[in-house]
């Protein structure tokens, strides 16, 4: 069945009437090379010597986003704002809200307390240094904070975040905690809580199905993902859609990455730009702060409550860092 013919059936099954909430869009600044499902073929130690685009792809982005008088989150690089900081501070001077990626872009599960710690310091250091703005929001690589990771909330917290959006609440290879819950939430712990906004989940006939990000955004027919995010507005929630520079890149260099990382990683490439434009029409979209200062002036949050876990020895490790 063509796209076209799929488009044109969702269209009839979607209500037009959506109530008026504000979302956000995202945007995690990483260069083509630096995703994870190239990491083991792609030496940290190595990137400078590939070809950046993340400028330029970062550019296309910041274009379209002017246009539509729209503002979103980018979640940064520490690496990238390292080497590219003309580029953060031309993001922050077009309006948008700076938030940390990490600095070297490390699956959280795959690191002590200590070094995720000192990560996420040094990531900070750098985008405050460079824009001159408190850093208070992030977003872990490949949504890397899964029940093997949940740790990292407490250093988070430790270290003054306030925004998370770390968590996706579907099954994955990679990442995910499925029974995690789906819309915007606080999370409690001893040290203290913050907001955690996850990525979008459309939960058609009980299902949870990921929708408006990533490579969720570049395989279904644009049809598709906004049926699914308008069924989540419909439901009275917000989402937070996500996008990275290289899915607007088409001619990037390829890599050999493997038939299903590079599937994943290259479908509908030349798809992307086109279908942002039409995501910053069909919805209302703005910084991730100010999306949750929106919900939290109307309505009281669920609650995630991990104060009762018991891994002592890692909070008192990290402590030490």
């Amino acid at each position: 069945m063509s796209h076209s013919t799929i488009d044109a059936k969702i269209r009839i099954a979607e209500t037009p009437d959506v109530p008026a909430i504000t979302n956000s869009l995202t945007i995690d600044v990483e260069d083509y090379f630096q995703v994870s499902a190239f990491e083991s073929f792609v030496r940290r130690d190595d990137w400078g010597s590939f070809e950046s685009r993340v400028v330029n792809s970062t550019q296309r982005i910041l274009d379209v986003l002017g246009e539509a008088n729209t503002r979103a989150t980018f979640f940064v690089l520490g690496w990238v704002a390292e080497q590219h900081p003309a580029l953060v501070r031309a993001i922050a001077r077009a309006g948008h809200e700076i938030g940390s990626h990490s600095y070297w872009h490390r699956l959280i599960y795959q690191q002590t307390p200590d070094e995720f710690r000192r990560d996420l310091r040094r990531s900070r250091q750098v985008l405050e240094d460079v824009t001159g703005y408190a850093v208070a929001a992030y977003r872990a690589p490949s949504f890397s904070i899964t029940r093997q990771s949940l740790w990292a909330f407490d250093i988070l917290i430790q270290e003054g975040f306030t925004i998370d959006s770390s968590v996706y609440p579907v099954v994955h290879d990679r990442y995910g905690i499925p029974d995690a819950i789906p819309g915007m939430h606080r999370v409690r712990c001893t040290d203290g809580d913050l907001i955690e906004f996850p990525p979008p989940v459309w939960r058609p006939f009980g299902m949870r199905v990921p929708v408006g990000g990533g490579g969720y955004f570049r395989l279904y027919p644009y049809a598709l993902t906004r049926w699914g995010l308008r069924s989540i507005n419909q439901a009275g929630q917000p989402f937070a859609a996500y996008l990275h520079p290289w899915e607007l890149d088409p001619t990037q260099p390829r890599l050999s990455a493997g038939v299903g990382k590079s599937i994943r990683h290259y479908v509908n490439l030349r798809r992307t730009e086109q279908r942002l434009r039409h995501l910053v029409r069909d919805f209302s979209l703005q910084t991730m702060s100010e999306a949750i200062a929106q919900v939290e002036a109307t309505s009281v949050l669920p609650e995630w409550d991990l104060r009762e876990r018991s891994h002592a020895p890692l909070l008192e490790t990290s402590k030490a860092a």
